[in-house]
């Protein structure tokens, strides 16, 4: 556990990271004590100092939703970062990579909340009476954290790696459509680079959604009607480049887009 001067700390190299374009070394390598109650504490310091300066809070992001990511890292459940509304992007306008690290590209079933949702013991049947519609997705990740060489808190305390996210034009309520069996396919310059099914998360999308909202009511964090949730990719990452133009489509439900400039 670590000291509230260290988190405040280390929120600020983190941030500083950003800002100055110069990533850091892993924190989990020079502060080993490091737990992941210090890791989400130092996640929020960063949320708060944006919100104060003016950005938004419009969602959350689930991550480490894969076993086989989970097994990589070290963990057995998922962790989860917020989505401010500067993160954001329109999927017609060409998202400028200049001030990241090394983005990468994950395609995510986006749930849109039309209410808001209890953190006590929720479940799925829960998670889609408050949904109002899902759409198809696209989530920009990148890592403050010198050449990706993270652990769960390192990326915890990152916001989990999120950058950036732009929503398809597709909808569906979240009980016309089966959610755990939507083929999802990604393209990169018009070739495939990624195939997966929704299942993949957690057996059921909608599970993640209900582990994110028992999570972070532990840390005074509530999921509200209007929040985008995205419950983790049903692929593996993609690297991306200035250049990249980037089409996920889903089965049935639709596509989005991004382009890399």
């Amino acid at each position: 556990m670590l000291s509230a001067a260290v988190r405040h700390d280390l929120a600020g190299r983190l941030s500083d990271a950003e800002r100055n374009h110069v990533p850091i070394a892993p924190i989990s390598g020079a502060f080993p004590e490091i737990d992941l109650v210090d890791a989400y504490e130092i996640q929020l310091i960063n949320i708060r100092r944006r919100t104060e300066a003016g950005a938004r809070v419009v969602g959350h992001k689930v991550g480490l939703t894969a076993k086989v990511m989970q097994e990589a890292i070290g963990v057995d459940e998922p962790d989860y970062g917020h989505l401010l509304d500067d993160m954001h992007y329109d999927e017609y306008v060409p998202v400028d990579a200049s001030g990241f690290f090394a983005p990468r590209v994950e395609i995510e079933l986006a749930f849109v909340l039309g209410k808001d949702l209890s953190g006590r013991a929720c479940t799925v049947d829960e998670v889609l009476d408050a949904t109002e519609f899902v759409t198809p997705s696209i989530e920009l990740i990148d890592s403050r954290i010198r050449d990706w060489e993270i652990t769960v808190v390192d990326t915890v305390a990152d916001n989990a790696s999120a950058v950036g996210f732009l929503l398809g034009q597709g909808r569906s309520g979240p009980r016309e459509i089966d959610l755990t069996r939507i083929d999802a396919t990604l393209r990169a310059n018009g070739e495939v680079v990624a195939e997966g099914r929704t299942d993949a998360v957690l057996g059921h999308p909608a599970r993640a959604v209900a582990w994110l909202a028992e999570r972070v009511v532990r840390f005074g964090v509530e999921l509200k009607a209007g929040d985008v949730i995205l419950p983790g990719s049903c692929t593996r990452a993609v690297d991306a480049h200035a250049g990249d133009e980037f089409v996920a489509e889903f089965a049935g439900l639709g596509e989005v887009r991004v382009a890399i400039k």
